[in-house]
Parts: structure tokens; C-alpha cells; sequence
């Protein structure tokens, strides 16, 4: 047990001076920007979803935490077997475009379960976004990012046009209708009371639960890591490489297309908007994986970190702190925080030589 704790520790240690690098430069930027108000501000941040009470500060921190969790987890995935799914923004806004439609449409089918519906099809979505990079980079070797980046493109005009001429567009709010159907809260909002929280969450850490005992507890996930490892000695093993790669995209982007579908579900009567912008919660998952170690369990607690700087950042504009300084500093904070790998090799280094200078003193 106590090696254990040890391992876990040593494991998040450059995550956590990652956080501590980057708070120190928002720091900085607070004194820069905003002098008298500087401590207040700081304290604000720190203080996170406790600015608005326990119960309903934390719900909200789930709450926002699940669209990034599972962008962390399709990326992550994607880390694990070698892949770099710089394409889940796509994913994403693919998942959201199925899922809300559904919603939206098929009304035949009974609310009690159309949400339910909606979920999985959107995450069918996502998954067949993705495998069109799988199958490009398993049969003709094209670089992953290239295409993923191509995708994120073809995928926001795509939404944008179905949501126009779909007929699920509310031109006068430039946005999608309601949906007909939400995801229950399984009783959560009873205990984070006035709270945004809806049983998404839940369905979050499933989704983290599942992922680590396919990477970590079945022969499946073992290939995919083997493949990530080295593909031409998985290949030489017996493991079918170009099936893996393409497997573990479509299981990326089903974690990315049912991020989508659990955000815009959420029962707080979000709607895509009709706008030129790819969703940020791709990106965000990019640094939320990072941050994360590409461990699912790590990707939890770091979408939970960002969640909890966000909802410090929105505390923050009370007391004059315009919304552009506070997103740059949860930026950097979340870049600097994506440098954790590099933090790692820094450490590693150190504890070699320490371990050769031992060894030459015996």
C-alpha cells in the first residue's frame, strides 16, 4: 500500500508543479493587471466553486468538468496507443450536431429514453468521424494531425449547414431549438442543490472506469498499447496494427462524440450556436490529457482542476477583472500545465544521476 501511494505520488509530482508554475505566473499577471485588487483576486481564484457555497459550487464544477473529461479521455485514449487526436473538437461538435438532432426530431420515440438514444447515436457519430482519420493513417500512413485538423474544419461547416437547412434551426436566436428530451439528474440535484449538475457526470466516470480496465486489464487494450509503443514490433508479435489504430480512433471518437451529446442534453437549455468557431472543449481535452498523464483517473481529477480555475475565473470579473485577463490566465495556467511531460524527463534526469553518483561513491 505504501508503495502504492508512493508511486502515485512520484507519478503526479511534475503535474503538480505544473499547476504551481503556472499559478505563480497568474499571480504575476493579477499584480500586473490589476494591482489594488490583486490579493482579492488571487483569493477568488484559489477559492474556485467555493464562491458560490459548497453544494452549489461543486455541482457546478462537475457540471463543467464533463465536456472536457471526455474530450481528456478521447485524447488520452488516442496518447495511449500512440495517436495525437487533435481531431476531438470535431468529434465533438459532430457527437453535439447527431445528438441534438435526435433530440430535436425524433419525437416519436418516448422522452423517457429518447435522451438515451440520442447519447449513443451521437457517440456513433463521433466514432465514425474519427475512423476516416483511423483508416488514413493505418492503410496510407498520413499523419493523424493533418487530418484530424482538416476534419475539425469540414466538421464546423458541416454542423453549421444541417442546423440551417436541418429544420432544427432558431434563426432568431442563431442557435439550434430546444430539445424535447434531457438527461436526468439521478438525483444529484438534490444533493448540489441550485446547481447546473445533471446526471452527465455520472455517466463521465463510467465512461473513465471502462477506459481504464480496457487499457489496463484486457488483452485488447494491451495491443493497442503495444501498437503505440512500437508498430512495426506488434506487427512482428502477431498484433494486427492497422485494425488497432483504426479501433482506437473509433473508440476516441466515440468518447469525444458523446461529450457532444452530454453537453447540449445537460438540461440547462443549451443550444449549438451557428457560429465559425471550432468547440474549445477539444482543445481544452488536449491540455486536460496532458495535465492528466493520459491516465484516465488523471484525466478526471484534471478536468475537475480546470473546471474548479474556470468557476475561480468567473468569481474573479466581480471585482473588476475583465473576462480576457481572466481567460488568458487560466491559459497559461493550462499550458504551463500541459508541460508536465517535460517536467517529468527534468525529474527522471535528476533522479539518474543522483543514482550513478551514489553508485560511483559505493
Amino acid at each position: 500500500m505504501k508503495n502504492k501511494l508512493k508511486s502515485g505520488y512520484q507519478a503526479a509530482l511534475p503535474s503538480l508543479i505544473s499547476i504551481l508554475v503556472g499559478l505563480v505566473i497568474a499571480v504575476v499577471i493579477l499584480i500586473a493587471t490589476n494591482p489594488a485588487n490583486a490579493l482579492d483576486g488571487f483569493f477568488r481564484m484559489i477559492k474556485g466553486p467555493f464562491n458560490y457555497g459548497a453544494a452549489r459550487g461543486l455541482g457546478n464544477m462537475l457540471f463543467y468538468a464533463t465536456p472536457i473529461l471526455m474530450t481528456g479521455l478521447s485524447v488520452a485514449f488516442a496518447f495511449k496507443t500512440g495517436l495525437f487526436n487533435i481531431g476531438a473538437s470535431g468529434q465533438f461538435m459532430i457527437g453535439s450536431l447527431v445528438s441534438v438532432y435526435i433530440a430535436i426530431k425524433w419525437t416519436f420515440i418516448p422522452t423517457s429514453v429518447l435522451w438515451l438514444v440520442a447519447l449513443l447515436l451521437g457517440a456513433l457519430a463521433g466514432a465514425l468521424w474519427a475512423a476516416v482519420v483511423g483508416i488514413l493513417k493505418a492503410w496510407r500512413n498520413v499523419n493523424e494531425v493533418i487530418t484530424s485538423i482538416m476534419m475539425n474544419y469540414i466538421a464546423m461547416y458541416l454542423v453549421m449547414h444541417v442546423i440551417r437547412f436541418g429544420g432544427i434551426y432558431n434563426q432568431a436566436r442563431n442557435e439550434t431549438m430546444k430539445v424535447a428530451s434531457q438527461i436526468p439528474t439521478f438525483g444529484l440535484d438534490k444533493i448540489f442543490v441550485r446547481s447546473f449538475i445533471d446526471g452527465g457526470i455520472l455517466i463521465a466516470l463510467i465512461c473513465a472506469v471502462i477506459i481504464y480496465v480496457v487499457l489496463e486489464k484486457t488483452t485488447f487494450g494491451y495491443e493497442l498499447k503495444a501498437v503505440g509503443l512500437n508498430r512495426d514490433a506488434a506487427k512482428y508479435a502477431g498484433v494486427n496494427e492497422k485494425r488497432a489504430i483504426v479501433t482506437s480512433m473509433i473508440i476516441a471518437g466515440a468518447l469525444a462524440g458523446l461529450g457532444g451529446g452530454l453537453t447540449y442534453l445537460a438540461g440547462t437549455s443549451k443550444s449549438i450556436n451557428v457560429a465559425a468557431v471550432i468547440a474549445s472543449e477539444g482543445f481544452d481535452g488536449i491540455a486536460v490529457a496532458l495535465l492528466g498523464m493520459s491516465h484516465p483517473f488523471g484525466v478526471v481529477f484534471s478536468a475537475f482542476f480546470i473546471s474548479y480555475l474556470k468557476l475561480g475565473g468567473q468569481a474573479m470579473q466581480v471585482i473588476g477583472y475583465v473576462p480576457e485577463i481572466v481567460e488568458m490566465m487560466i491559459g497559461i495556467i493550462l499550458y504551463v500545465s500541459a508541460l508536465s511531460l517535460l517536467f517529468r524527463r527534468i525529474i527522471t534526469k535528476f533522479k539518474e544521476r543522483r543514482l550513478k553518483k551514489v553508485g560511483e561513491e559505493s
